[in-house]
């Protein structure tokens, strides 16, 4: 069992991956594939000059590789709360995956988050149109499951969907932890 998987490996999915694979958690990233970042070329990340999606998500995974996350390509089809204990991850060539904590990190979609029951809202960014609805952590209406990045709400820019899934990695670590949890790096 994973500590935690994430479903989505566009910018949410994969900072997510990052912050909690370098803190020591066993990550599991299931994507995919259809992350709309593919199509985009950027101009407006901070410190990056200018970069292609593609790019963007291979330097991502690559990052949060590093430090342990695992990443496999398929689609989830299903998933079971198993009565707030634990989430079981369904895919579509019928593999099982069972994690303490799952963010959905699908972007604009939000049909598996439809059918399993979690809250949404009407989105507010442009072609937007449903977003699963969070506190302020990412926290979701089931217990164990949360959601960052667009799929949470957030504008679409890569920038702020990157910070998003940082963000929500954050507060799954602090709560895990017991504590406010930090992670800041100095030059030697």
């Amino acid at each position: 069992m994973a500590e935690i998987i994430i479903i989505g490996a566009g910018p949410a999915g994969a900072s997510a991956a990052l912050f909690l694979a370098k803190a020591g958690k066993e990550t599991l990233v299931i994507d995919s594939n259809t992350s709309m970042t593919k199509r985009a070329w950027i101009e407006n990340h901070y410190g990056v000059k200018d970069i292609s999606g593609p790019d963007l998500l291979k330097i991502g995974r690559e990052q949060a590789a590093k430090f342990g996350a695992k990443f496999i390509e398929e689609k989830v089809s299903a998933l079971d709360t198993n009565g707030g204990k634990s989430v079981t991850i369904k895919t579509e060539s019928g593999r099982s995956y069972e994690a303490a904590h799952v963010v959905f990190a699908t972007g604009a979609l939000t049909d598996l988050a439809k059918h399993i029951g979690l809250d949404l809202k009407d989105g507010t960014e442009p072609r937007i149109k449903t977003v699963i609805a969070t506190d302020g952590a990412g926290r979701t209406s089931k217990p164990r499951i949360w959601a960052a990045g667009t799929a949470a709400g957030v504008s679409v820019h890569t920038i702020i969907t990157a910070g998003d899934g940082a963000k929500v990695a954050v507060e799954i670590l602090s709560e895990l932890n017991g504590e406010r949890y930090v992670d800041h790096d100095v030059l030697k």
